[in-house]
């Protein structure tokens, strides 16, 4: 990728926000390295890694990438047979640590979540040291220093020097403390001085304690003596901590040995937890951008949902939906400056860069991103005084490179193509220059301001129009990117809605050609068009999802429903007939002692009578349902009538006919839907007799069927629960297995009648508020026994 590409989309920049990500100096080093890789596979598994490492923080939130340290240097010296500090001992066991600590974490993850095989890859590689960290925290601690349990000529060493020490300051305490020392001495204090324990001596009694000086203060008054008496107990402290110097660089030196035995294990070590951090980094950067894993592929197609510049906020950017290379390879934006064109390439360019990179991109789930061999930008002023060059000329220097270098595989952006010279010739030199980029069929994203330009993708198939929109109202663009609709001047209106007198314009406009005027039309009427036609859309996805989510509410309402009527028909079936069995044993009982009673005493009972009997016990049993679905019987034509009772035989349903709807079709009422069936698919049952019930009267003639709900709305609460009683009735009669009762809001005392009304109710065995779909909390659902 050219560097000065990769300068004027400012992935540089992007860089400088993923170090802020990093945990260690190792993983810093790989992100400061990091190019955009225009290998397929090599980018595919970059992302896969990314997501990988985005997928565990989402659930873990974090990973322990604490006590990495960059011990490569350390190894190195370590292998020439240098001695390694104690600091730098400490590294190497802390680095140890956490690449085991991160090994395990991986491998637990991946117990409960195995979909992260770059990540096992990785901590596969990690050879667990634990015997080299064992020994170095045996000798060394956190802080870096040598532990007294290193060895145990140290500790006797250390033991030694801190009695010989404490014998030191006892001695110099005693002479402090003495009547005579308070006037001899500048300060009651035991100091150190050149490793050696000295008392403030004043300049004047230098010679009452005789000894060694070893240091004076600022202005000469003071003097640091080490008294005779304490010079040979000063010696032997030094003898002692020189021995202790000597075992501890003993054990260094035998610590960095045994480090040197795994340098390649250490190495393997170290690029593994380089490449871990790096994948974590990238992955934190992408949750900071709000981004997401794009779909590769080789076929040069972009498509980008929602798509933001990372570098403005969130909360200020517009995000465009932008789409190349599947029914077009070119995009001309047109339209005035300041309005987001260049935003527009320059996003599109750097969410590119940063796909091939292994970043995640400022767009919505579902995006997708092709790889490309090169990317070209020729964006921004490229005016050069040092070299003489105009804007144009610079621009034309690039160009030419471009075209030098560009492939069927490349992504080429041009920012105002063709400016900086005479417009007819500009105009003319970018439809040339964008003619040879699809010709050699390279993708293409170029602005202009030209108008020519806008013809231009009206007149070749692979390449499409786009405008960034403008609010002409309030005289800003809205950055919103319109594909399809070419730009169009504001410069009337705008004058207009700045004031300028009317017969100026006027008199502008009359020199602008009849063709241009209508143009402008056209591009005005097209961009009306398009927004109607986005909010129609969008209305039509909102009733569909509406749609979709009630036809799934009805189909699981109604499965549930012909599961448990399955279930309880069973269950009832198995009832009854464990009821007759056992009638039919106790019936036998009977008889048997019946019989027994006619042969003891003769009693006036006769056979056949007894046999009648248990034959009419035995017929009394029902019988097994054998299946669910009866074979469907040919019956004599029936002429069916509004309220007859009829089998849906295509669902094996029973229903009420409401009224024909034409030719041989009829409405049918199932339970709480209602359905347009053809006269054939239906099996008459009954027709429903007319009792002389004021109940069932009520519902006789046109207004027999009944509606499965019940609206309360604006009822005074004492006329609600008369209706309410009257309907639940009706809706019993008329089989329904459950009922939607409209109360509304309000005051929730309506609702609060009805309901409790329904739970007192015999044959109602259970209520509940409607969901989203059926009015939620306006309406109460009640379940009919």
């Amino acid at each position: 990728m050219h560097k000065r590409v990769l300068k004027v989309l400012e992935f540089d920049k992007v860089k400088e926000q993923l170090l802020q990500h990093v945990s260690s100096s190792l993983g810093r080093e790989l992100a400061e390295k990091l190019e955009p890789s225009n290998d397929f596979d090599e980018v595919v598994k970059r992302q896969e890694e990314t997501d990988e490492a985005a997928k565990i923080l989402r659930i873990k939130a974090n990973i322990p990438l604490g006590g990495i340290f960059d011990v490569r240097p350390h190894m190195k010296r370590a292998v020439i047979g240098g001695m390694l500090s104690a600091q730098e001992l400490m590294q190497v066991a802390s680095t140890v640590h956490a690449s085991r600590q991160i090994k395990r974490f991986v491998e637990e993850f991946a117990e409960e979540d195995e979909s992260i095989p770059h990540l096992l890859s990785q901590v596969d590689q990690i050879v667990v040291l634990a015997e080299l960290e064992e020994a170095i925290k045996k000798a060394v601690d956190d802080n870096g220093e040598v532990l007294d349990s290193a060895s145990d000529t140290l500790r006797h060493l250390r033991n030694q020097h801190r009695a010989k020490e404490s014998r030191v300051r006892e001695r110099l305490e005693s002479m402090i403390r003495s009547s005579s020392a308070q006037k001899m001495l500048s300060d009651a204090i035991v100091t150190i001085r050149n490793d050696r324990f000295v008392i403030p001596v004043k300049q004047e009694y230098r010679a009452h304690y005789g000894g060694i000086i070893h240091d004076q203060s600022s202005s000469g008054q003071t003097l640091f003596i080490e008294p005779q008496a304490i010079v040979e107990l000063n010696n032997e402290l030094s003898s002692i901590r020189i021995k202790e110097q000597q075992e501890i660089e003993r054990i260094l030196i035998m610590l960095s040995a045994k480090t040197a035995e795994y340098s390649s294990e250490m190495e393997g070590i170290v690029k593994v937890l380089a490449n871990i951090d790096f994948m974590f980094a990238k992955a934190r950067y992408g949750r900071t951008i709000k981004g997401s894993k794009p779909i590769m592929n080789q076929e040069g197609r972009i498509s980008l949902v929602k798509a933001r510049h990372p570098f403005i906020p969130i909360d200020d950017v517009v995000a465009n939906d932008i789409t190349l290379g599947k029914d077009y390879t070119a995009i001309v934006i047109t339209g005035p400056n300041t309005g987001g064109k260049t935003v527009t390439i320059k996003t599109v360019g750097l969410c590119t860069i940063m796909a091939q990179a292994g970043l995640q991109i400022p767009a919505l789930d579902g995006s997708e991103m092709a790889v490309f061999g090169s990317v070209f930008a020729d964006i921004g002023d490229e005016q050069s005084i040092e070299q003489s060059l105009s804007t144009f000329s610079s621009h034309m220097v690039n160009i030419v490179d471009i075209l030098d270098s560009l492939s069927f595989d490349s992504l080429v952006l041009f920012d105002e193509l063709g400016a900086g010279t005479d417009p007819q010739e500009g105009a003319a030199l970018a439809i040339a220059i964008l003619d040879e980029v699809n010709r050699r069929g390279a993708r293409v994203i170029a602005t202009t301001h030209y108008p020519e330009l806008k013809a231009y993708g009206y007149n070749r198939e692979e390449v499409v129009n786009a405008s960034v929109e403008f609010d002409v109202e309030t005289l800003s663009p809205t950055y919103r990117l319109l594909i399809g609709v070419p730009g169009r001047s504001n410069a009337f209106e705008i004058s207009k809605r700045l004031g300028l007198d009317e017969r100026v314009i006027d008199t502008a406009r009359s020199f602008v050609g009849a063709d241009t005027h209508q143009v402008e039309n056209m591009i005005a009427a097209l961009e009306e068009s398009k927004r109607e036609a986005e909010r129609e859309l969008d209305e039509a996805h909102e009733l569909l999802r509406n749609a979709e989510r009630m036809h799934k509410d009805l189909q699981q309402q109604m499965m549930q429903y012909y599961e448990k009527k399955d279930t309880l028909y069973e269950k009832a079936t198995k009832e009854a007939q464990s009821i007759i069995e056992k009638a039919k044993r106790e019936s036998e009982t009977v008889i048997h002692d019946l019989r027994k009673m006619q042969q003891e005493k003769h009693a006036e009972i006769k056979e056949h009578e007894l046999i009648d009997a248990q034959k009419r016990l035995t017929e009394a049993a029902p019988k097994e349902l054998k299946t669910k679905h009866p074979s469907i019987k040919k019956k004599e034509k029936h002429v069916f009538h509004p309220g007859d009772e009829v089998k849906v035989l295509s669902f094996d349903q029973k229903g009420i006919l409401v009224e024909k709807v034409g030719g041989d079709a009829w409405q049918v009422q199932m339970g709480i839907l209602k359905m347009k069936v053809d006269e054939k698919d239906l099996e008459f049952i009954k027709t429903p007799k007319m009792p002389e019930t004021k109940v069932i009267a009520s519902v006789k003639g046109k207004d027999f069927h009944v509606s499965p709900e019940l609206d309360l709305r604006g009822e005074r609460y004492e006329n609600a629960l008369i209706r309410v009683e009257k309907y639940i009735d009706d809706a019993l009669l008329a089989g329904y297995p459950h009922v939607s009762i409209i109360h509304g809001k309000g005051t929730g005392a309506l609702r609060q009648g009805v309901q409790e009304y329904l739970r007192n109710h015999r044959f109602v065995k259970h209520i509940r508020f409607g969901n989203q779909a059926e009015g939620g909390s306006g309406v109460t659902i009640a379940e009919l026994k």
